[in-house]
């Protein structure tokens, strides 16, 4: 009983402290009424450099590190913040506190319940992580992808850390409790703006000034402040350019005339020569027809030289208008690229933008001299230098050459191939027949440097003369025999012998030496018949003229004895 007594005397003695007791119901209360995992107001009662401490209204502070202030210098000692109740007490006997928590638990429900997908935010870019930037959106954590970071290629995310912009919510996750947001379609639509405004106040014929963006090889983008212009190569510089960059360098600020405007494509042609005078305006009061010009080689093709007169006016050296007596097959044989060459202007194509610039004509057509020095009919000699199917050419001096053609290298033969007559090197006493300086040709005679035997055939050869030759083809009809003054003669195969011949070379040969009658002299068709059957001395004035019909039966009117012999020149006639 006295334990009881005591017992209870002592819990009264307890209750009978009502400041003490009071005390410690309200502790008690108030400790209840903390709820771990809640978001409660806490007031700063103490800021130190590695955080601050934090009154909740428990019976110890709360700690809070600067790490989770997004402005940490801004914190000033009884400032008002809802803090995360982690854990009611931790190891230390103090409530453990978040802030960063707190921020995004409230962030997530305002983000959720009142913004939604395609609002803008104020976000503060955290740190980086991979593919992008961790972004701070009012407490929450979003992800901004490194491709949605700007407008155009980012080479260092870290440079965007620990700024503040604008961004639009993208994408909001409920179930993961993620948000992607983006910057770059805030800047997209503000630049589309921009574009709209700047395109709508540009004219063509404006100067803008504007920067160098990216450089091609067909030219280079310029930013003129939200709308990129194209600037051709073509448009740089009225001159020759080979690159842009020979003019121009990335970032570089330049002025620039806008040449063409496409609003519905958003595409600006700007233009850099513009600016200055077309030089093609004077070339026909500069450079008048004859004028002679100097100019830097820039450009060779195979068939002709580009020549630059001045600063974007170039004028063409046809390989034809190189050599008045070289036949020059490519440009790149005569000129070289930074040749500095004088030359006569030809003509001028304003229109096309084109000047026809010669060589040549800087000195006086050699043709033209040769026209003068050497009239028709005079005779000089040559060497021949080569030789065609169709003639042979002479050498007449300065590497002009003149040509003998087949037809007139014998008065009394067909000659079929030069090499009948002439070789390479040979000196020959030739005729000028004619000289014709437009086309730069020549045309010489070797037959015309002797007289035409013919003309005095009848005091030569008379029907009945007993003659000599030599055998020089042999046909199937017959043999040819070179007489005296190189004219040839034919023995037709009736006219062998008085036996029947079935072939020609069963008696004769090339080369072999003959005596034969002259049977027929055709002064029409420079024909001369022989007979070496008429040769005997009982031979009579009636059988001479048998001989000559049958001889002019055997071949027919009009045809070559000439022509018949060239068809089996070489011919095994076995």
């Amino acid at each position: 009983m006295a334990e009881e007594t005591n017992f209870e005397s002592s819990f009264l003695d307890f209750t009978g402290m009502p400041e003490s007791m009071d005390a410690l119901l309200q502790n008690t209360e108030s400790s209840n009424t903390f709820t771990k995992g809640k978001i409660i107001e806490g007031t700063i009662i103490v800021k130190r450099n590695d955080g601050v401490e934090v009154d909740i209204g428990y019976k110890a502070e709360g700690f809070i590190p600067a790490s989770e202030f997004t402005k940490f210098d801004e914190v000033n000692v009884g400032d008002k913040i809802d803090v995360y109740l982690e854990e009611i007490e931790n190891r230390h006997n103090r409530p453990e506190l978040s802030l960063e928590k707190a921020n995004s638990i409230k962030a997530w429900n305002r983000i959720t319940t009142e913004y939604g997908e395609g609002h803008v935010v104020k976000g503060f870019m955290r740190h980086r992580v991979k593919g992008g930037v961790m972004v701070d959106v009012e407490g929450f954590p979003a992800f901004l992808p490194g491709s949605q970071l700007d407008v155009g290629p980012v080479r260092n995310m870290d440079d965007y850390v620990g700024k503040e912009f604008d961004v639009k919510i993208i994408k909001i996750n409920l179930d993961r409790r993620n948000i992607v947001v983006s910057r770059r379609e805030l800047l997209e639509e503000t630049l589309k703006d921009q574009r709209a405004k700047l395109m709508d106040d540009m004219k063509v014929d404006d100067l803008r000034v504007g920067v160098v963006k990216n450089i091609t090889d067909f030219g280079a983008f310029i930013d003129l402040g939200g709308v990129d212009g194209l600037l051709h190569i073509t448009d740089i510089s009225w001159g020759r350019i080979a690159h842009p960059s020979e003019v121009l360098t990335f970032g570089q600020e330049i002025e620039v005339v806008i040449i063409g405007i496409d609003k519905d494509k958003e595409r600006v042609s700007l233009g850099l020569k513009q600016k200055t005078r077309n030089p093609w305006d004077d070339v026909v009061a500069k450079y008048p027809k004859d004028s002679k010009v100097t100019g830097k080689v820039v450009n060779i093709m195979p068939y002709g030289a580009f020549v630059e007169i001045e600063t974007g006016v170039e004028g063409l050296i046809h390989v034809s208008e190189m050599s008045w007596t070289k036949r020059i097959s490519k440009a790149s044989d005569v000129l070289n690229i930074g040749d500095e060459v004088e030359a006569v202007v030809l003509e001028i194509d304003r229109d096309s933008r084109k000047i026809s610039l010669g060589l040549r004509q800087k000195e006086r057509n050699p043709w033209e001299v040769l026209a003068e020095k050497y009239p028709v009919g005079k005779h000089i000699t040559g060497k021949v230098r080569n030789m065609t199917s169709y003639g042979a050419f002479v050498e007449i001096e300065n590497d002009i050459d003149g040509m003998i053609h087949v037809s007139d290298m014998s008065w009394t033969r067909k000659i079929n191939n030069p090499n009948e007559v002439l070789k390479p090197g040979q000196e020959v006493e030739v005729v000028i027949l004619e000289i014709n300086p437009e086309q730069q040709r020549i045309s010489l005679g070797l037959k015309q440097a002797e007289d035409d035997p013919w003309a005095k055939i009848d005091e030569l050869y008379k029907v009945g003369d007993v003659v000599k030759g030599k055998v020089t083809k042999i046909a199937a009809f017959g043999a040819f025999v070179e007489l005296t003054n190189k004219i040839d003669g034919l023995i037709h195969i009736s006219q062998l012998s008085k036996n029947h011949v079935e072939k020609v070379k069963d008696l004769l040969n090339v080369g072999d030496d003959v005596e034969a009658r002259v049977i027929k002299v055709d002064l029409d068709e420079r024909r001369i018949g022989l007979s070496i059957k008429a040769v005997s001395e009982d031979f009579t004035p009636e059988d001479l003229r048998q001989a000559e019909e049958e001889y002019t039966a055997a071949l027919k009117p009009g045809e070559s004895i000439v022509d018949m012999g060239e068809v089996f020149t070489g011919l095994d006639l076995e």
